[in-house]
């Protein structure tokens, strides 16, 4: 099945760039894989490295690279509990964060650290998601 068939919500509201890297590395992944989570895992690793996720869709980040430790290698949490930054650019810096904060306005932030501020991003994100599939 095509990508474009397949495209989150997430990536329905994003830009046309971010859906383009989704689905062109979600069909090379199927090809080689097949359908499945695989595919989905890699096309989400593709996604990351250009693209962070604030609220409820994908931003192009300030530099490329992996947003996290499963984003370098989507093999990496095949069959395990490993914990990712659900698109929350966990390798950027702490500035950049916070202003990620400011602009979705969770409250706290000028007295959080840096993984204090991937995980109320991540936190955000998640909720600000939920809202946008109800409606």
């Amino acid at each position: 099945m095509p990508a474009k068939d397949e495209l989150p919500s997430t990536l329905q509201r994003s830009p046309e760039e971010a859906q383009r890297t989704w689905a062109e590395a979600h069909d090379s992944a199927v090809e080689t894989y097949g359908e499945g989570e695989r595919a989905h895992r890699t096309a989400y690793a593709a996604l990351k490295h250009k693209f962070e996720k604030v609220g409820d869709h994908w931003e192009p980040k300030e530099g490329k690279g992996p947003s996290d430790p499963q984003a370098t290698n989507p093999r990496a949490g095949r069959g395990r509990d490993t914990a990712t930054a659900e698109g929350v650019d966990a390798n950027a810096s702490k500035k950049h964060l916070y202003e990620r904060a400011r602009e979705l306005g969770i409250s706290g932030r000028s007295t959080m650290d840096k993984d204090e501020l991937v995980d109320a991003l991540r936190k955000e994100n998640r909720s600000r998601t939920r809202q946008a599939r109800k409606s």
